[in-house]
């Protein structure tokens, strides 16, 4: 795998333990999201090395950048249709585009000058922006909060193809890591490397919420 990994226990006691971050694993160049699909659409992305196929074009995909997040909502891989866990290597300068289009999925007064301003925001865009609680190996709520984007239109038609530098499969590192959880050894864990990414774009830290 070309993901740079560490022991869990390693990294988590160095991770911010609360507010808004984007937790990922990143360069000047790239940085990683994660998706989990049925065999059909994530065997076709790995030996491709894009997304097409059965792949939708015209209904919004979701991409998140925090791993155990994607643990989260996959269930370590065992969930039906998300058997095929995805580490996609993404074009950097993509995925802050991607955020300088995103408008929040809820409403935020404090971001907004009226629920109709947010309304008419939403119906122009095509990336979506949603905060949630980030999870723990077991899936437990944190108190930090992690990210996903969601695309649709122009910007899944680039993110299927232009804006990817490579996309790995990780679903048997995904299981061997999984038996780990379960047999609460978490000293064992290993876990992509990850940290919070701040923008030099300060403009976007705020919208962003990050510290």
């Amino acid at each position: 795998m070309k993901l740079e990994l560490i022991r869990y226990k390693e990294q988590e006691q160095n991770w911010p333990q609360s507010g808004y971050h984007i937790m990922a694993q990143y360069d000047d160049e790239k940085i990683v999201v994660y998706q989990s699909y049925r065999p059909e659409i994530g065997n076709f992305a790995v030996e491709n090395q894009f997304f097409g196929g059965s792949f939708s074009l015209e209904r919004m995909t979701w991409i998140k950048p925090n791993f155990l997040w994607m643990m989260y909502r996959n269930g370590w891989g065992t969930k039906e249709g998300q058997e095929v866990v995805l580490a996609i290597h993404l074009k950097r300068e993509a995925f802050e585009r991607y955020l300088n289009n995103a408008v929040y999925s809820s409403f935020k007064p404090e971001l907004y000058k009226s629920y109709e301003d947010w309304q008419a925001n939403v119906a122009n865009s095509n990336v979506r922006l949603q905060w949630d609680p980030d999870h723990d190996p077991y899936g437990s709520k944190l108190e930090r909060r992690a990210i996903q984007i969601g695309l649709r239109k122009e910007f899944i038609k680039s993110y299927a193809s232009e804006d990817i530098l490579e996309i790995e499969d990780i679903s048997e590192f995904v299981k061997e890591q999984y038996q780990l959880v379960k047999s609460n050894n978490l000293e064992a864990l290993i876990t992509p490397l990850e940290k919070p990414i701040i923008f030099g774009n300060e403009k976007l830290n705020t919208y962003l919420k990050l510290k």
